[in-house]
């Protein structure tokens, strides 16, 4: 019985080291970057203060009954300042503080490159801008949400709500690489959401079986050592 569980054991090990050499490296590697270097804050400009402005700003019209309103606010962009009305589904809207109302449902890309030079702190200039379904995010974002891609002489991208003008991310090559190595660990390179993946629990149960087939012969064989001294 020693000898098969020690055959076991070893068998068991070439399978779960893979797993574990993998969770090793990967884990190794999402612990040696700071988080913030990670998610790229020291490429977020700070949000401008709202502007005096001349005249009493207009509250937009907001009907409950039609779309839950979860907020409203006054915010400063660098096309000027706006009411951003958001949504209790998700969703958002722009809106003229000096007559209230509502603004193009979605940004153009003239202003979603005014807004993403704004909103960056780097030194890459812009090059390339993109817009993107909600049904149809880049795996770099992930959020569900329209929006606008601007990217970056150094590769940084912005992106930015489509219908709000809000900062979603900021992501980097680290941040990809990162992202990369977050998969690996949860054996999800696809979605690189599902921490239930049927591969990572196969992978979990192998290691766990492997380590406990060597909690039980290493004791056996320190004691066959021990009664032939």
């Amino acid at each position: 019985m020693r000898l098969k569980f020690t055959k076991w054991h070893i068998w068991l090990g070439w399978l779960a080291g893979v797993p574990l050499l993998l969770w090793t490296v990967s884990g190794l590697f999402m612990t040696a970057f700071p988080i913030e270097q990670v998610r790229g804050t020291h490429l977020r400009a700070d949000a401008p203060a709202v502007a005096t402005l001349e005249n009493p700003p207009v509250f937009p019209r907001i009907d409950s009954g039609i779309r839950a309103v979860e907020s409203v606010q006054l915010v400063e962009r660098a096309t000027g300042p706006q009411w951003i009305i958001r949504f209790a589904d998700g969703g958002g809207r722009r809106a003229s503080v000096e007559t209230g109302a509502y603004l193009a449902p979605r940004l153009t890309s003239d202003e979603a490159a005014v807004l993403a030079r704004a909103a960056y702190a780097g030194e890459g200039s812009l090059g390339t801008i993109e817009r993107f379904d909600a049904g149809n995010n880049p795996l770099d974002l992930r959020r569900g949400r329209p929006a606008w891609r601007a990217t970056f002489g150094d590769g940084d991208r912005v992106y930015l709500d489509a219908e709000t003008g809000d900062v979603l991310a900021v992501r980097t090559e680290l941040w990809r690489a990162f992202d990369f190595m977050w998969g690996l660990h949860i054996m999800d390179l696809g979605e690189r959401e599902n921490t239930h993946h049927p591969i990572l629990y196969i992978s979990a149960g192998l290691a766990l079986l492997m380590v406990l087939l060597g909690l039980i012969v290493l004791p056996w064989r320190y004691i066959r050592k021990r009664k032939a001294k």
